[in-house]
């Protein structure tokens, strides 16, 4: 059986993964723009306290991802 696809929502905080692409082309232009590019190391801080938004580090900066946001990096370990 496949292995389900995996995202930033799905990750805990403090682990590392590697952006592998992008589920929605109009949301990974933004999210390109920010830095957010396959192949670069992404690490999951935390999540706010109701869940929404995310905080991730990447490229040496935090961001800020609302979880709709987030759903559509899809990464590797």
């Amino acid at each position: 059986m496949p292995e389900k696809e995996k995202n930033v929502t799905m990750m805990k905080p403090g682990e590392i993964a590697i952006i592998a692409g992008f589920t929605d082309a109009e949301i990974s232009a933004k999210l390109m723009e920010m830095g957010c590019l396959p192949g670069a190391a992404i690490r999951f801080n935390f999540k706010a306290p109701f869940g929404d938004p995310v905080c991730i580090s990447v490229l040496g900066y935090e961001l800020s991802l609302r979880l709709e946001e987030a759903a559509t990096i899809s990464i590797m370990n």
